[in-house]
């Protein structure tokens, strides 16, 4: 079978270029100055979570949430890491999480995907908080943590995740066992993550909500196009900041935002609303917001640089695919090569039966974001699967 999801994450990416890869510097995070002083009334964090949305409703007609949310407040973790640094240089990057549920209990992480922010885990959180201490993490360059200018690639939201479970996580915790459920970039990310010798053996399982992945080119593939003379290298570089450029302008418009929203929730488009716009188009107000978001789509749009295919050879732990089968950019031929490479490599004991090394599916009616469009089916998947995880 022949699946080329490098096409699949350009798509992504290009597509959700109106959530932007962005976040507010330290100067500028919402706990150290207010955000209507920046953006004009809009939504601060701690607003999307209120029971009121009047400063959303005001700047789009998209209609206010049916429900009321229960959900903590954020936090700041100040992650001392030489990304964005030097070899011999530390510096400190502002990343915004939260957490809630009762500490004793064991951990689950969740982590976002392209241009999202933790608020996507809005109907989630407080359902997997019930039997869990849940833990969601803003990746760096993206929703409400800091936006370094600097390169992006996997390994660094990679890095961030194994510290934040290092730095955070492990020091308010006895337990060190963890699952991780991430949704398309950030499914990447907890593969990565969960396959590091540095917490393999903290990770007691992996939940990929229609995760993003480039898989190793088949035979007879190139893989990667050969490179053009500097001449055209830099004309076609040019072009390609002033393309992006202009469709980061036109697609953070609340009404754009909406429309690829709608466009990725096949089956029930009715959790596309204000509060969830507003935390995607809130970030993007950011100074800086365009300049990584061009680093971001530039450096991973032909897929991120470990291959799918190496990273589920070096998990050890049971993995849950639980897959929008409706995704119109990452398809489920994706999540059948998975299931084809883990057997491969771990053997056919997809029910669990015969060791830690299985894998499971299930079928969710829904797009890309099957966490946020069923939130109801993805709650009982991520449930079921880690009960019998323990």
């Amino acid at each position: 079978m022949k699946t080329h999801l490098s096409a699949a994450a350009a798509t992504v990416a290009a597509a959700l270029s109106l959530s932007t890869a962005s976040a507010f510097t330290a100067s500028n995070h919402p706990r150290a100055q207010g955000i209507a002083n920046i953006v004009h009334d809009s939504a601060a964090p701690s607003a999307l979570f209120s029971t009121t949305t009047e400063a959303a409703e005001s700047s789009n007609p998209i209609s206010s949430p049916a429900t009321t949310l229960d959900m903590p407040p954020y936090s700041i973790w100040e992650w001392n890491t030489h990304i964005g640094g030097s070899e011999n240089t530390k510096t400190t990057h502002s990343i915004n999480y939260l957490s809630m549920g009762d500490t004793s209990k064991p951990t689950l992480l969740l982590v976002h995907g392209f241009g999202a922010s933790s608020y996507h885990f809005r109907y989630n959180i407080p359902e997997l908080a019930k039997d869990y201490h849940v833990y969601a993490i803003d990746m760096l360059g993206f929703g409400w943590s800091d936006k370094p200018i600097m390169d992006y690639d996997a390994s660094v939201w990679r890095d961030q995740v194994i510290e934040f479970i290092d730095q955070v996580i492990h020091t308010e915790k006895e337990d060190k066992s963890k699952r991780i459920a991430c949704n398309s970039l950030g499914g990447y990310t907890a593969m990565y993550a969960a396959s590091d010798d540095r917490i393999k053996e903290h990770v007691r399982g992996c939940i990929l909500l229609n995760a993003a992945g480039r898989f190793r080119p088949e035979e007879g593939e190139e893989e990667t196009p050969s490179d053009p003379n500097p001449i055209v290298k830099s004309i076609s570089s040019a072009f390609q900041r002033f393309v992006i450029a202009c469709s980061f302008v036109i697609t953070k418009q609340p009404a754009r935002i909406e429309q690829i929203l709608k466009s990725v929730y096949p089956s029930d488009s009715s959790n596309v609303n204000s509060e969830l716009v507003e935390s995607i188009r809130v970030p993007a107000l950011d100074p800086n917001a365009a300049e990584v978001f061009y680093r971001v789509i530039t450096k991973n749009g032909s897929g991120p640089q470990a291959f799918v295919d190496d990273i589920i050879k070096e998990l050890e732990c049971p993995v849950l695919l639980a897959w929008g089968e409706k995704d119109p950019w990452i398809r489920p031929a994706a999540a059948d090569k998975m299931q084809m490479l883990h057997a491969e490599y771990h053997g056919e004991n997809v029910g669990g039966e015969s060791g830690s090394k299985w894998i499971k599916r299930v079928s969710i009616d829904a797009g890309h974001c099957p966490h946020d469009e069923a939130p109801e089916a993805v709650n009982a998947a991520i449930l079921g699967f880690a009960a019998e995880v323990f």
